[in-house]
This record gives structure tokens, sequence and C-alpha cells, in this order.
């Protein structure tokens, strides 16, 4: 595959993968979360802080994909590297749950998918896209060290 046509696939599947950075402000604005009575003030103003968060970050996530000035190969690793803390921040929390009896899973706001909890479903199909994104960008990379190299000895070849 050209380099233009990876970097453009990576794009496009770095995009879906930053739209995980706004699931949760419309998933948990609302009575089981952020507006829940039952949640001391404390708790709904860390998930408040936590969705701004999210926000910000995927929409810096979303600028670096699409930003047309700068260097692409690095905007790009770039926003792989935040949809990575994103994953690493999630599995760790799945990881970390039992510690602080914490739930993935609750069966009055959540659906399974194939005896599959959702949040595990997207997080692993989100994990697996950072993979084939890294492989596309490494070859991306790859691509573009091979014709720099060719365009130099070409030019000197010239010069000769």
């Amino acid at each position: 595959m050209e380099t233009k046509r990876m970097i453009r696939t990576t794009q496009v599947l770095l995009t879906l993968g930053a739209f995980e950075f706004f699931g949760p402000i419309v998933r948990d604005t609302n009575a089981s979360h952020l507006l829940n009575p039952a949640w001391v003030g404390h708790a709904r103003f860390h998930l408040m802080w936590c969705l701004l968060l999210w926000l910000s970050l995927g929409s810096y996530c979303l600028y670096l994909i699409w930003n047309r000035s700068g260097d692409t190969l690095k905007n790009l690793y770039r926003a792989l590297a935040l949809q990575g803390f994103n994953a690493l921040a999630f599995w760790g929390a799945v990881i970390l749950g039992p510690a602080y009896s914490a739930e993935v899973f609750d069966a009055n706001i959540h659906v399974g998918f194939l005896n599959i909890n959702e949040n595990i479903l997207v997080f692993i199909v989100l994990s697996l896209l950072l993979v084939t994104n890294f492989l596309l960008l490494r070859a991306s990379e790859k691509n573009t060290i091979t014709n720099t190299s060719k365009q130099v000895t070409t030019i000197q070849e010239v010069r000769s």
C-alpha cells in the first residue's frame, strides 16, 4: 500500500478510536452516573472532571489526526499515544477493580453482546485498532524513509 493511502487509512482508524473519548460524555451524563442523586457530590465532581478531560483529550486527538501543518507522522503517533493511554487506563481499572469493589458491568445500564460486556468488547476492538494503527504508522514511516533515500540517491546521481 502506498504511503499516502496508509496515512489516510490510519487517520480514519484513529478517528474511530478517538470517538471513545466522547463516549463517556454521552453515556455517563445521566441519572445512572453524573446526575445520580445517590452519589456523593464529590464523586460527581470527579466524574465531571474526567468527562471534561476526555472532551479535551478527544478534541486534541482529532486535531492531531487532521491537522495539516507540522510533521504528520509525529502527530499521528501522538494521537496514537493518547488513545493508548486511554486504553491502558481502562484495562488498569478493570484489573484493579476488585481492589476497590468496582464492577465493569451493571445489568441496569449495560448490555452484553455475544456474552461479552459491552465495555470489554469495545476496548478489545479499540486495542486491536491501536495495534493496527501502530503497524500502519511503522509501515508508513519505513516507506517515507525508503522513498527519501531513493530521492537522495537520485539527486546524487544527477549531480555526478
